[in-house]
């Protein structure tokens, strides 16, 4: 029995799944305008679709799992259970308006927002007692205030560069989304094996992108020291050098520590260091 995954087609998340179901040593090929793959190495199919198609595949058990947007599964408030963040697809859902007006808490209060968000929106205002017109317009909703739609937007953005282009600014941040992995809430027990094997490989894809290997030469009357600093897996593994008084010591760094942890390590006496990247990481 295969696993049925639904994956976007086309756009921001599209590319970053493919990858990241390549990193978890799975081959699949899906070719030109082709809807469906199946793995050459796995017990799953990938179902190419809409990212605002995926959490009602999923509902529907027309798809078992999917990549999806978390902004996505809010909006469309579907019966689904997420399993897991992927890191991948990062923005927010933010609000937004021109550039040259001043913005307080109550500016919202009878204005019109153009989204293509309404549902969070609505949930949004309904929190902040604030009473707001809502407008849903579906793509370029940037625009919005430079016809006279709206007077303000509540959208994704990631880099801010097309806010703004279209003369606006940024004043309240509604989401942080991200890629995540959803599934059926039926899954069968068969189905759910495949997927923890799966979950399996991705979480170590995950750990390794997180985590940096390191090694470095210290002077043996600094090792405590040293090895003080590095929190490792377990503890770092101490080598003897061919120099006397000398020590090699290897570990794991996470991603979030490593330049402060770098520096301490610099300080305490610690020479010829190497970072190296992780292709994958079990523990």
């Amino acid at each position: 029995m295969k696993l049925k995954l639904a994956i976007q087609k086309s756009g921001r998340l599209h590319e970053d799944s493919v990858k990241l179901l390549k990193e978890c040593g799975i081959d699949i090929s899906n070719g030109v305008n082709k809807l469906k793959a199946d793995a050459a190495n796995f017990p799953i199919e990938v179902f190419f679709l809409r990212d605002d198609d995926i959490p009602q595949y999923v509902e529907d058990a027309v798809a078992d799992i999917g990549f999806v947007g978390e902004n996505v599964v809010y909006e469309k408030q579907k019966q689904v259970e997420v399993i897991d963040k992927l890191g991948f697809g990062k923005c927010r859902l933010s609000l937004a308006i021109n550039k040259n007006e001043e913005y307080s808490s109550n500016y919202l209060q009878g204005k019109r927002i153009a989204t293509s968000y309404p549902v969070i929106l609505q949930k949004y205002l309904t929190e902040q007692n604030i009473n707001a017109e809502i407008h849903e317009i579906s793509g370029s909703v940037e625009i919005a205030p430079g016809i006279g739609l709206a007077d303000a937007i509540c959208d994704l953005v990631s880099s801010g560069s097309t806010l703004f282009m279209n003369g606006l600014k940024e004043v309240e941040t509604i989401l942080q989304s991200q890629a995540i992995l959803i599934k059926n809430k039926s899954l069968n027990a068969e189905l759910q094996q495949v997927l923890d094997k799966l979950l399996f490989r991705i979480q170590a894809v995950k750990k390794a992108k997180n985590n940096k290997y390191i090694l470095l030469n210290a002077p043996n009357d600094k090792l405590k020291e040293i090895i003080g600093l590095l929190p490792g897996m377990k503890s770092p593994t101490v080598l003897p050098l061919a120099e006397e008084g000398w020590s090699s010591v290897h570990s794991v760094l996470n991603e979030n520590q490593f330049w402060d942890i770098i520096e301490q390590l610099k300080a305490a006496g610690a020479q010829g260091i190497l970072v190296i990247p992780i292709e994958k990481m079990i523990v």
